[in-house]
């Protein structure tokens, strides 16, 4: 079964439209796509299908998600797209299982000493959590 759509809708959803917020490292931001990871990119023109495609190829396959099964293709792909595809497989080779891979992350943002931002991180942890205890038979993923 492929999740990916299931996952998309969840990462647009955290992510949102277009944001330039300087305290950002990443810089100008549309549906999560940066300026600084894609500098030749218009980051204000992008659309939400030019960003799945860069999602599909650049973070879903590049990150192993189509080979993951239900939750742990959404919780990689989602850490993939949020700290790098490095670091995800990094948590994902030392997590025990999805769950502590979570707590791995908040770990990792409480390191990062970005008061800024900590809340947002952790939501999204605590958003990913409840995301991914729903079963694939009640949110069932595209055939």
């Amino acid at each position: 079964m492929d999740y990916f759509d299931r996952c998309i809708t969840f990462v647009l959803k955290q992510e949102g439209g277009y944001v330039n917020d300087p305290r950002d490292a990443g810089g100008e931001t549309n549906f999560g796509i940066s300026k600084r990871a894609y500098p030749g990119l218009d980051i204000k023109a992008l659309t939400v299908e030019q960003a799945k495609e860069i999602y599909s190829f650049d973070y879903w396959l590049k990150a192993g998600c189509d080979k993951l099964a239900w939750p742990d293709c959404l919780v990689v792909f989602d850490t993939a797209i949020n700290m790098g595809v490095g670091r995800a497989k990094v948590f994902e080779a030392a997590a025990l299982n999805w769950s502590d891979f979570l707590f791995m992350r908040i770990e990792h943002y409480v390191g990062l000493n970005q008061p800024a931002f900590l809340r947002g991180w952790i939501n999204r942890c605590l958003a990913l959590w409840r995301e991914a205890k729903i079963p694939t038979d009640e949110h069932p993923g595209p055939e």
